[in-house]
């Protein structure tokens, strides 16, 4: 059995032919699949992923939190200040090197994580794929992006 026929030179910018299309469509769809969840938690997609990084490692750095997401200090400090006003973490200077700031979650924000559990089991089941399947194209998409990443800093 054969896979997929290559597109032609004429037919490789269609955008059915984008890999680049068909992954951030599904972004999109996996937002739309999170969202009401999300919403129950009073979590945007970007604070999810907050959220998730302080539940594997409390107690990051903004930066440690910058470098894991792929964000910039500007873009994730709204982000922590929302977080902070919704009373899921708490923002404060490292007392060795006030240049830091480290995010520590509440209680409230330990908590949430029970109701996050939901998220992985939604994905599962709306895939219609195994769970091995699923982290079988995770380790693709990984190892797509880390190439993408390595070309660009060769650049």
């Amino acid at each position: 059995m054969t896979g997929p026929k290559s597109p032609s030179p004429d037919q490789m910018l269609r955008l059915d032919n984008q890999l680049c299309f068909a992954i951030y469509s599904t972004g999109l769809a996996f937002n739309r699949l999170y969202k009401p969840i999300l919403d129950e938690m009073g979590l945007t997609y970007p604070q999810y992923l907050v959220m998730l990084a302080l539940w594997e490692q409390d107690g990051q750095t903004v930066g440690a939190l910058g470098e894991k997401l792929f964000l910039e200090s500007s873009t994730l400090t709204p982000l922590l200040k929302r977080l902070e006003t919704a009373g899921y973490v708490k923002r404060s200077r490292n007392p060795e090197d006030e240049r830091q700031v480290q995010i520590t979650l509440t209680e409230t924000g330990r908590a949430l994580k029970d109701h996050a559990l939901v998220c992985p089991t939604t994905v599962v089941q709306a895939s219609g794929q195994s769970l091995s399947a699923l982290m079988e194209l995770k380790e693709a998409a990984v190892k797509l992006r880390d190439a993408f990443n390595a070309y660009n800093a060769g650049r």
